[in-house]
């Protein structure tokens, strides 16, 4: 199953749409997420939660999404967060250039080098304008911050381009305020905006998106004391330096230096971890380590977690080492005093960041999941239970002879324990197959055997069995099934 199948699901499912689509001058960029498309961010979300967040006692904040100017001077952003830009000198459209440069010629350019090496290909490779076949002026910066105005007088501020920037200011007070200890996790689920020249794919590229940050803080000079190293030190992870991606530990990982320390080692391992558990490939996943010219401009070592589609290689994960790079910004800028104490050691901690495109993610889970069962005449989307938007559907058989009501009953008792579905509309195969549709993994029918005996059927979403159970045993079934593993 590929891109448009999965968009097809999406549409057809509920799970996420273009914003404003009913007007014509709705802008590309900003998509929303239907019912479907909420239950599944949320499990994703709480799935997170348990294997990360609260895995290491880690911290969460809510930040602010409108950010003052002065942030961004410190971040390096008003000076360094820009996309390389052509203009058409004869029909005045804009393109990325980077990416219209690939698309033409094929010459893949990272969208941080020199200007001058964007301006050269389009002169050596002929590349003119698609819309127009003019010729191009020379390549420029584009800021992708949205720049917004407060109060009467408009004071300059910024929507945020990342969730991160807030945990880095709210650092000294954080950890004065909850007794913290380094290495200490402070983690954020929230939007981020950026004003992307050209968003394409529905949920691939956004100007509004949904980020999962964690900033790890940490004393420099303990990396390799990570006590927490030897539970993951076995687990196999994929790492891409050169050629293709290779396989092997944790621990052989360190000890060869692909990866520099322990500490980076044993998030990329619970990360690992983590999206094997969300139902992604992970044979199809790399931990990409990225060069000078690819890497964030705050960045001293980069690697992106990468997995396989239809449509290539995608970036669900930036893993940064971000050293003190911002802390030292922020307490420059501010005057204020960012180092604490780390035992008797006064220290300005360094920062390793792990930072999660939720949409991303989703897409991806959606893509590997989505299944073709030619045998059946059906298309399941073979989710994780824990994580499918209806852990049950509820159904009647025929709406009369009492059945509505029992079921109406059944619904009513397992619902808030579980997402349930009710439906008494339809044929039944029909119903069943809406529900594989929407990965939910258990479909209760309630029939006249039913009103006898006080059993359902139940039917399972990818093995199609059926069995007679007793409506007292449904608690325990359904809801061990979908419970986190």
């Amino acid at each position: 199953m590929d891109y448009e199948d999965v968009m097809k699901l999406a549409l057809e499912r509920g799970f996420y749409f273009p914003s404003c689509e009913v007007y014509a001058d709705a802008q590309a960029g900003f998509w929303e997420y239907g019912p479907s498309g909420v239950g599944l961010k949320n499990k994703f979300l709480e799935l997170w939660r348990r294997e990360l967040i609260r895995r290491d006692g880690m911290l969460e904040i809510d930040g602010s999404q409108i950010m003052s100017k002065s942030v961004f001077k410190a971040s390096g952003h008003l000076g360094n967060f820009a996309d390389p830009i052509i203009k058409c000198a004869k029909c005045n459209s804009t393109f990325r250039a980077d990416r219209t440069i690939a698309d033409i010629s094929g010459i893949e350019i990272p969208e941080s080098a020199d200007l001058i090496e964007f301006d050269s290909a389009i002169l050596q490779n002929n590349i003119k304008c698609p819309k127009c076949k003019g010729d191009f002026d020379k390549t420029k910066h584009f800021n992708m911050m949205f720049k917004v105005g407060i109060g009467p007088e408009e004071e300059e501020a910024y929507l945020r381009p990342e969730t991160c920037q807030s945990i880095f200011i709210d650092f000294p007070r954080l950890f004065k305020t909850m007794r913290g200890k380094l290495p200490l996790g402070i983690a954020q689920v929230g939007k981020s905006f950026r004003n992307e020249i050209a968003p394409r794919q529905s949920l691939l590229r956004l100007r509004e998106f949904y980020q999962a940050e964690i900033e790890v803080f940490c004393n420099p000079s303990k990396l390799d004391e990570m006590e927490k190293f030897s539970e993951i030190q076995d687990v196999v992870i994929r790492v891409q330096t050169d050629a293709d991606p290779v396989s092997m530990t944790c621990k052989k990982a360190v000890e060869s230096g692909i990866i520099p320390n322990k500490l980076v080692a044993y998030y990329l391992g619970i990360l690992t971890e983590f999206y094997e558990k969300t139902g992604i490939d992970i044979t199809k996943s790399r931990f990409r380590k990225l060069g000078d010219k690819e890497k964030a401009f705050y960045a001293e070592v980069a690697f992106d977690f990468e997995v396989e589609t239809t449509i290539g290689w995608l970036e669900l994960v930036a893993c940064n080492y971000r050293s003190d790079y911002d802390l030292s910004s922020h307490a420059k800028k501010s005057k204020e005093k960012f180092d604490v104490m780390d035992n008797d050691e006064k220290v300005l901690p360094h920062v390793f960041e792990i930072s999660m495109g939720i949409d991303r993610s989703l897409y991806t889970i959606l893509e590997h999941s989505l299944k073709d069962d030619k045998e059946h005449e059906r298309t399941v989307l073979a989710l994780k239970p824990y994580l499918s938007p209806v852990h049950v559907g509820i159904l009647s058989l025929v709406k009369k002879d009492g059945l509505k009501e029992k079921t109406d009953e059944v619904y009513l008792k397992i619902r808030r324990k579980c997402d349930a579905f009710l439906d008494h509309s339809g044929a039944i195969g029909r119903r069943y197959r809406r529900l594989d549709e929407i990965g939910s993994p258990f479909a209760i029918t309630v029939d006249h055997q039913t009103l006898e005996d006080e059993t359902v059927t139940i039917r399972m979403r990818d093995s199609m069995e059926q069995k007679r159970i007793r409506i007292s045993e449904l608690d325990s079934i359904v809801i061990q099934s979908i419970a986190f593993p």
